[in-house]
């Protein structure tokens, strides 16, 4: 049944010829059998042809349905005009009145409702009720034009009901297409934000493992054990960037989203003193004060501030020079966190933490600033009278609207 139903659908001229067919067959019997009578207006041979066109127009009807209807219109007038009687066949005018309420053109549907109105009448002036009073072919003029009213009402009922289905058919790809466009963002802004992950693991680490390079090849000969010291922080810290990178780079091949809680590190404030202590061991004096009375953040604030120092620091390893100390303060306030971080070092260009550090290859500034928008904080940085460089941010604990 399913299969005859699909096939139905697919072909419905089919489906309206075979009606076609039937409408003309009844109408011809009822020709045959009231065609010689007396009281019938019109030869057989008119009331057939009238049959045939009207059985062609259902048959044609949702293949040309304004076509159709003119073809219905002009036959019922040739009818007033060449007294032929209506007969069966004449239903085919409901058809084609609703066909075209239904998927005709606007002006064809408010003519097919304007010819339907005016048919009972015409029909009752050429032919009358001989026996009917005016009240009585008031009535017969109502019965016969509710029929017409009904068919079109019936069609524009379906046109709305077909295009309120259309409307949402229209909501659900376009909600399909921004779903797919968001989703395409969110990749983007995830990578993106990967991409900053790694490039504050790998500036950290390698500065680290950098500056204890150069102390082991200074001290080599004359102090071997902090040579072999230094050496040791090399590898481990070597081994902690491997890791790091290995897992964000894995969440890029895979591009799992779901999985980035799982391989991508999210440090925190605590964190902190175990990053200030590693720039210590890699020979970078560093004062670092907690103020305030410390509490659970939203976790995009505690990552943002841990970049924030990690970047500081890294940059302040790079371009403060020999015999640079640095200080990092953490104030707890009632609606946010703020960062403070200063070295006295001879400094960089400004332009140069800018454009992204001394290789013009990283972040800088630019990616702090990114950071520090995100949660909607505000950001700070420049050189300190007398010497050195500041970094300040302010973290509220809810984004700014």
């Amino acid at each position: 049944m399913q299969r005859l139903y699909d096939f139905l659908r697919r072909h419905p001229t089919w489906v309206d010829s075979f009606w076609a067919v039937a409408l003309l067959g009844i109408s011809g019997a009822s020709i045959w059998k009231l065609g010689g009578n007396e009281g019938h207006h019109g030869p057989r041979a008119a009331m057939l042809a009238v049959s045939v066109v009207m059985s062609v127009v259902v048959a044609l009807r949702r293949r040309f349905p304004e076509p159709m209807l003119l073809l219905a219109a002009a036959t019922g007038l040739a009818q007033l005009v060449l007294d032929v009687e209506t007969t069966v066949a004449n239903f085919a005018m409901l058809v084609i009145v609703c066909t075209n309420a239904a998927v005709g053109a606007r002006w064809a549907s408010r003519f097919g409702l304007y010819a339907g109105l005016c048919a009972a009448p015409l029909a009752q002036i050429r032919w009358p009720q001989q026996e009917a009073s005016f009240p009585g072919h008031i009535a017969i003029v109502l019965f016969q034009t509710v029929p017409f009213v009904l068919a079109w009402v019936l069609g524009d009922s379906m046109r709305t009901r077909r295009a309120y289905f259309a409307q949402l058919e229209e909501r659900a790809a376009r909600l399909e297409k921004e779903r797919e466009a968001q989703a395409k963002v969110a990749v983007a802004a995830e990578r993106a934000r990967i991409a900053r992950e790694l490039h504050d693991v790998v500036a950290h680490n390698v500065s680290v493992m950098v500056v204890q390079a150069d102390g082991a090849a200074y001290v080599l000969d004359a102090a071997p054990d902090q040579a072999k010291k230094a050496l040791e922080t090399i590898s481990s810290t070597g081994r902690q960037a491997l890791a790091e990178m290995r897992r964000l780079l894995g969440v890029l091949r895979t591009g799992e989203h779901k999985e980035v809680g799982e391989y991508v590190p999210q440090p925190d404030v605590e964190q902190i003193d175990d990053l200030v202590e590693q720039c210590r061991s890699s020979g970078l004096p560093v004062d670092f004060k907690v103020e305030g009375t410390p509490r659970p953040l939203p976790s995009g604030v505690e990552l943002t501030a841990y970049r924030i120092v990690q970047e500081a620091l890294t940059n302040t390893r790079k371009h403060g020079g020999p015999n640079t100390g640095a200080s990092v303060r953490l104030v707890y306030f009632d609606d946010g966190l703020g960062l403070l971080v200063e070295d006295d070092g001879k400094g960089a260009p400004h332009e140069m933490y800018e454009d992204g550090g001394a290789d013009g290859q990283g972040h800088g500034l630019i990616g702090m600033r990114e950071r520090v928008g995100m949660v909607g904080g505000t950001l700070d940085a420049g050189p300190r009278p007398g010497g050195g460089f500041r970094i300040s941010a302010l973290l509220p604990l809810k984004p700014a609207h």
